[in-house]
């Protein structure tokens, strides 16, 4: 699975990085960034569960 935010769609509200630190990060411009495009395989439900709950949809993962 691979992880990907659009930061132009991002509007910094930090959820996924609370649902899945493992994968997500806040940059410097207080955007989300994947800290790691290709997830681990035990992060995958994380990793969706952080897409599915992303308030703008700014997060892929496929």
């Amino acid at each position: 699975m691979k992880a990907n935010v659009d930061k132009d769609t991002c509007i910094g509200c930090a959820l996924c990085t609370s649902i899945c630190p493992e994968v997500f990060s806040m940059d410097d411009d207080g955007k989300s960034v994947a800290i790691t495009t290709e997830v681990p395989a035990d992060l995958e439900a994380s990793t969706e569960e952080a897409r599915d709950n992303c308030p703008v949809s700014a997060i892929t993962a496929e």
